[in-house]
């Protein structure tokens, strides 16, 4: 992935945000960048996946409002994960900002990121708190999902293994994933994890980013300094909108652990329902 860096021109991050028919979250998601005074030299790459015409109609309003350096318009809706690619292979800072368009930018948070990367020398990923519109914590960290860990939580009762949490107190931390709706990259995650898998078209893909991230010997970090509101679902509500966008999920998690482990780790949810339901 060494590539990716021959050109940039030392732009200190470009922070990278995929739109499928929500321009209203995407403006006021822009909008709170710009008002959050980054230091940092920045750019946006804003790629959009196939999304209505209005909708492009108005990307293109705010690129000529400087709301936004770049546009990528896809024909079609190519998932999550091969979207972000196209905007990491275009863009030219030296960390890659994966951002939600659901997502409002707080002062700082962009600049706690790229400082808190600066230092770190074996970070490969570092996430954002996130935070609910009332600015109450929403828990954005998992340990990963293992059958093991899936037996102890629903049938030994040993507590919420494979919840999502939020780490107390005020100091980074290392996890083993984060969600991805604030995700950091830093160039020696390009280079030696490289881009999204982009096999998977929406769901797991953050969850094995950071399953390769830690396999390469780098880590992955929580911040606490970095906070951005993050409206839960909704960058995703028109395409999980779709019938058949739960028959997405299966192939993911096939994919994810393995198909025999998909399997096991399903059925112990499933043993578990039945008997609380018995």
């Amino acid at each position: 992935m060494k590539q990716y860096f021959r050109d940039f021109d030392r732009m200190d991050i470009s922070i990278i945000i995929v739109n499928y028919n929500t321009p209203k979250l995407l403006e006021d998601c822009l909008r709170s960048i710009k008002s959050s005074k980054i230091k940092s030299e920045y750019e946006i790459v804003v790629v959009d996946n196939g999304s209505e015409k209005d909708s492009v109609e108005i990307i293109k309003q705010l690129k000529s409002q400087k709301l936004i350096d770049r546009v990528i318009l896809n024909k079609d809706n190519l998932g999550f994960s091969k979207a972000n690619n196209k905007g990491v292979m275009v863009s030219r800072g030296k960390y890659k900002l994966l951002l939600n368009s659901d997502t409002i930018v707080k002062k700082n948070s962009i600049d706690e990121l790229v400082k808190f990367a600066n230092k770190t020398k074996d970070c490969g990923v570092v996430g954002s708190k996130l935070l609910n519109k009332d600015g109450s914590i929403q828990p954005s960290c998992f340990n990963f999902p293992t059958v093991w860990r899936a037996i102890k939580q629903y049938w030994l009762k040993k507590g919420k293994l494979l919840d999502k949490f939020a780490p107390q107190g005020y100091e980074s931390c290392m996890v083993n994933a984060i969600v991805g709706a604030s995700f950091l990259i830093t160039p020696k995650a390009v280079e030696k994890v490289g881009l999204l898998d982009e096999r998977y078209f929406m769901y797991f893909e953050d969850l094995d980013y950071c399953r390769r991230t830690w396999n390469a010997g780098l880590k992955v970090y929580y911040l606490p300094d970095s906070e951005i509101i993050h409206l839960h679902g909704q960058s995703g509500k028109k395409v999980k909108a779709s019938k058949d966008q739960w028959k997405r999920l299966i192939p993911s998690s096939k994919l994810y652990h393995g198909t025999l482990k998909h399997y096991l780790f399903n059925f112990v949810l499933w043993s578990s329902q039945k008997l609380r339901m018995a």
